[in-house]
């Protein structure tokens, strides 16, 4: 084999060993608005939450902004998301009393009003924030 081609092989070698290393994901709060369902007198919205913050997190307080359809705000309220174990996914459920699901054009994280856990920064919350939505309801911040 002469110089050029095992300089090839080598140098393949290295991207392909590079490549194949698993990079380490940012750390995140992940919240996905996974549901929106109609119960007596107003709307159950469910999210899943997932902590890879490297850290748990015993409160995190979302202020949430809820929009109507035609894009006047409903309501403002701070959600709760308590007890999310560093590494897993928990589902949360919150019922909001008049407030028809139809309703809701679009949900928007307006701020963090606490973002608790032993060895978490207070804007750990913020700056991990990532957010998806399933139903045909734009989510995000």
């Amino acid at each position: 084999m002469n110089r050029f081609a095992l300089a090839m092989l080598a140098l393949t070698l290295t991207l392909s060993c590079a490549l194949a290393q698993e990079t380490t994901p940012a750390p995140a709060l992940a919240l996905e608005l996974n549901a929106v369902q109609p119960v007596e007198g107003g709307c159950r919205v469910t999210f899943l939450a997932t902590n890879t913050l490297g850290a748990s997190v015993d409160r995190a307080g979302i202020e949430m902004a809820f929009f109507t359809a035609d894009g006047g705000i409903d309501r403002i309220v701070t959600l709760d998301f308590t007890g999310l174990t560093e590494g897993k996914t928990k589902v949360l459920q919150f019922e909001l009393s008049d407030l028809p699901c139809e309703n809701i054009g679009r949900l928007l994280v307006n701020d963090i009003a606490a973002c608790e856990g032993a060895g978490l920064a207070p804007d750990a919350c913020l700056k991990g924030l990532v957010t998806t939505a399933r139903p045909p309801v734009p989510f995000g911040v």
